[in-house]
């Protein structure tokens, strides 16, 4: 009888598949193995689709989720710098005005050559960088602003009102409202031109009070006499805050300048007005310099994280390189381009750097959990076979054969799979690359379909009849595995010296250092465990019962693969450790910012004077309150005979001093600072290192703002104090200075749920009154997507290598099932009770279990330790607003992230196990004891 393979055909020289193939339909036409398999264990089949599909749903979602906060971010970091700031500003000044050249001069300010001139430097603009063609504009302009002698127009201080005029394209465009009528040009505006029109935005008439009809006259040497210019219509800028507008802030509101060298009441305004574009050649007679110009506003939506490098050569480009070469044989030898869009890319990047690396750890850890997850799969499904592999082996399969027939058939399963997971991480996120998303679904389907027959081609290279042990008592490690393990030890070293001298500069290494270090631990506890459970079954038999010794042996000898189920929990828990540490590190980092920046749960403080003299019993009643500390801040103190001022804070030492306990910025002895009896006796101070290394242990007198003045001498020496947030301060009893002195012009308040209505309220009116809350100055350090996005992504990878653990200790515990069923219908049949049996599984799972939960739990505190040094938490934690400390936020150690997944770990290995118990007593033993079985 002939051996046929799938297509029917009689294998050749054993490179088939042999076997009995069942038949179908009774003809004796052999099956298709595919098929047969898949229908032979659907459940299985299903199982490995749904973990192939979930893990590269998951895979592809992560880089396009960390693209879609990155962009986001860098389109955000372009929005807030200001379009002064990222507007590609293009400029060149008109030719100059000579007799015979005249018309070429008003020619080169028209719109037509300008708009011409404008289109070919669009043409220079690079990709990935793109131009917002609705906000970028072309026109002439004046640079300087220009005195207007109108008596009607407002003169703060006797000074004229200053104007520069702008002749910008596509006004029209760019308006919602119109007061009056938009300018118009008659016609081709010549140079020697009398009269213009012109329009003004709504705030610029009403600060200087012009109307549709109000008439401004500009000097000019020209032989024709001043330019008229008539304002015809007020505007309504549309979107006034994007670059159309606010490239040059002066075209949509004035602005109240101050005049250099002047006194300090010297002021004068400065506004704008808007010309038709026709009108350009009228501003080559005004006594100012002029400028042809050319803005290019980049369309922020259009810009992506991962092209940043392509963005920065874009800019470099056009400030300086070839862009600039081809701006200027459009525009003239003398064009320009100014520029701070490179600054803002480089700031975006600094952040980025310091992010990435902490978002590429828990990314690696993850992924390195999800992967032994599917190796562990690959392997339950070969022990599972390893009967029905080695018979084939036996029957004349060659490894070749063997292996690629097992290769489609769990294809056949992960391919669809891997792609509807791919499907569904698309839908999920919508933007981002595609590229890095299909190369990480196809490096998990990849795995996924690789890890039965590699496992199948390790365990069958040799023809057996009988499957050897497979514990650690009888597989010894190889010298091919002691030099991997070796190699993984110096790899591990190596990231870990490389993060503690770069720091997060170091790279991919740094990213696989904690599941390095994890991966050390778990061959080192797979080498080590298994002693001192051998030690401990010795006594153990002496004890009464046959529960406990014999948990102990098996624990002692479990099989030698558990180093897959081991490698899952220690890398889990020690990314669960450092993730966990680095979100309590930023949340602690920017709790301790807030906390410095107001002094305490909330700051109530008048600028232009003291408080009402019943404010602090009135917030003190308030609900919530715990404590107020009355402070008198005097921020003009002038020590000494110098003129550096020292803010100089008068407190109640004993309500100061609880406030400093519980910040713990700067506590110290209320007895130390009160006022002594004595009326000529100088004042005890607490003053900051600088301060007290200025003006030293001696009396000196500080002069106050309301002109008294206060001798004191510095007694103690702290860096902070809640009072001041700077780094220079003075603190005295409040009770020693001078009547007004000594009146509160702060309150520090300590409490829950405070509200800002509420403590205003309750404070009163107030000269310059200013409330802070803690919660909403820390609310500022979260504001950037950057931060939250990594912080998003660190904890979905957390979670992600949680759920990937659990997975693994029940593929541990499913692989061992069938076994420990066996056993435990034999010993019902001895006599073992139901509870015995629930006794004996949980006490032969504990042992590993317990000692990876430890394992874990070192693993996690040791990479913390030694990694700490070179990782700063300040980017991620404080990166959108300016900290008020310059100390690094330092990587510590979390005692809820190191404990809390060591105890999931070992709550679910006993739940697993109990459900087990009961599962086999549920099904009875004379199922379990079928003679033939292989157990």
């Amino acid at each position: 009888m002939g051996i046929r393979d799938e297509g029917g055909s009689p294998g050749r020289g054993g490179r088939g598949v042999p076997g009995p193939s069942p038949v179908r339909g009774g003809h004796g036409i052999p099956a298709p193995w595919l098929r047969t398999r898949l229908r032979a264990a659907p459940v299985a089949a299903c199982a490995l689709a749904l973990l192939v599909a979930l893990t590269a749903c998951l895979a592809a979602a992560l880089p396009r989720a960390v693209d879609r906060y990155e962009d986001t971010a860098l389109a955000r970091a372009a929005e807030q710098a200001r379009p002064d700031r990222t507007t590609v500003q293009v400029y060149a000044p008109p030719p100059r005005v000579e007799a015979d050249q005249a018309e070429d001069v008003v020619r080169s300010v028209r719109p037509g050559l300008l708009g011409e001139q404008y289109r070919k430097i669009l043409a220079q603009v690079r990709a990935p960088l793109v131009a917002d063609r609705d906000q970028s504009t072309y026109g002439v302009r004046t640079t300087d602003p220009l005195a207007v002698p109108e008596p009607w127009l407002p003169q703060p201080s006797g000074l004229p009102v200053r104007m520069i005029v702008a002749a910008q394209h596509d006004l029209a465009g760019h308006v919602t409202a119109t007061t009056g009528r938009l300018p118009r040009a008659p016609g081709a505006v010549p140079l020697s031109v009398t009269e213009v029109e012109a329009a003004v935005t709504a705030e610029t008439a009403k600060a200087l009070r012009i109307r549709p009809g109000s008439v401004l006259h500009f000097p000019s040497p020209r032989l024709a006499g001043p330019l008229t210019v008539r304002v015809t219509g007020i505007v309504t800028p549309r979107a006034p805050e994007r670059a159309w507008w606010a490239t040059q802030p002066l075209l949509r509101a004035p602005s109240l300048n101050h005049l250099a060298g002047g006194e300090p009441g010297d002021v004068y305004w400065v506004g704008a007005l808007l010309l038709p574009p026709e009108a350009g050649p009228a501003l080559l007679g005004l006594p100012v310099a002029k400028e042809r110009f050319w803005n290019i506003a980049p369309a922020t939506g259009a810009l992506r994280g991962g092209d940043l490098a392509g963005l920065k050569s874009a800019v470099a480009s056009l400030e300086g390189g070839p862009g600039l070469r081809q701006v200027r044989a459009t525009a003239g030898w003398e064009a320009g381009t100014v520029t701070e869009l490179d600054q803002v890319f480089t700031s975006y990047d600094g952040l980025r750097s310091g992010v990435r690396p902490l978002v590429a750890v828990a990314a690696v850890g993850a992924g390195t959990v999800a992967a032994v997850v599917l190796v562990m799969a690959g392997g339950l499904a070969a022990d599972r076979r390893r009967g029905e592999l080695a018979l084939l082996r036996a029957r004349g399969a060659s490894l070749p054969g063997l292996t690629g027939r097992l290769f489609a058939e769990t294809a056949t399963v992960a391919v669809p799979a891997g792609a509807a997971g791919l499907a569904a991480a698309l839908l999920a996120v919508p933007d981002g690359r595609l590229l890095p998303a299909l190369v990480a679904a196809a490096a998990v389907t990849l795995l996924a379909c690789a890890a039965l027959p590699l496992r199948a081609l390790a365990a069958h290279r040799r023809v057996t009849v009988h499957t050897d042990r497979q514990d650690v008592t009888a597989v010894r490690p190889s010298r091919r595995r002691t030099v991997a393990e070796l190699t993984l030890l110096v790899l591990a070293v190596g990231a870990v010296v490389m993060l503690r001298r770069q720091g997060g500069s170091a790279g991919g290494p740094v990213a696989a250092a904690p599941v390095l270090v994890g991966v050390i631990a778990a061959l080192v506890l797979v080498r080590v465990y298994p002693l001192p459970l051998r030690r401990l079954a010795g006594p153990a038999g002496r004890l009464r019962g046959v529960v406990g010794p014999l948990a102990l042996a098996r624990a002692g000898r479990t099989s030698a693969s558990a180093v897959l189920p081991l490698l899952a929990l220690l890398t889990a828990l020690t990314t669960a450790a450092f993730g966990g540490s680095v979100l309590a590190g930023v949340d602690a980092a920017r709790d301790r910012a807030a906390l410095l920046a107001v002094g305490a749960d909330a700051r109530v403080e008048a600028s232009g004077g003291p408080l009402p003299s019943r404010a602090p019993d009135r917030v003190r009643h308030l609900a919530g309150v715990r404590d107020v500390a009355a402070v008198s801040l005097a921020y003009q103190a002038r020590p000494g005979d110098g003129n550096a001022p020292v803010p100089l804070a008068g407190v109640d030492p004993a309500g100061y001093a609880r406030l400093t306990a519980r910040t713990g910025f700067g506590a110290f002895d209320a007895a130390g600072l009160k006022r002594p009896r004595a009326a000529d006796a100088p004042l005890p101070a607490l003053a900051s290192p600088t301060v007290a290394a200025t003006y030293g242990r001696q009396p000196f007198l500080v002069r106050l703002e309301d002109g008294s003045a206060t001798t004191v001498r510095i007694t103690a020496v702290r860096d902070r104090t809640p009072a001041v947030a700077g780094a220079d301060f003075l603190v005295v009893d409040r009770a020693g200075l001078s009547g007004d002195a000594a009146r509160p012009t702060a309150l520090l308040v300590t409490g829950d749920g405070l509200t800002a209505h509420a403590l205003r309220r309750a404070t009163g009116s107030a000269p310059g009154l200013g409330v802070q809350l803690r919660s909403t100055e820390r609310a500022h350090y979260v504001d950037s997507p950057l931060q939250s996005g990594a912080e998003d992504i660190y904890g979905a990878a957390v979670a992600a290598g949680a759920g990937y653990t659990v997975l693994a200790l029940l593929l541990s515990l499913l692989r061992a099932a069938p076994e420990r069923a066996a056993l435990l219908a034999r010993l019902r049949t001895m006599g073992l009770t139901r509870r015995e049996s629930r006794r004996l599984l949980i006490l032969e799972s504990l042992p590993q279990s317990a000692l990876a939960a430890a394992g874990g739990t070192l693993t996690g505190w040791a990479t913390i330790r030694l990694l700490s040094p070179g990782i700063d938490l300040t980017t991620i934690a404080l990166a959108t607003a300016p900290a008020p400390t310059e100390a690094p936020t330092a990587l510590s150690t979390d005692p809820l992230s190191l404990t809390l997944p060591a105890l999931a770990v070992l709550t679910a290995t006993v739940t697993v196990a109990a459900i087990q118990a009961w599962w086999v007593g549920r099904r009875g033993a004379v199922r379990e004891l079928r003679a033939g079985d292989a157990r």
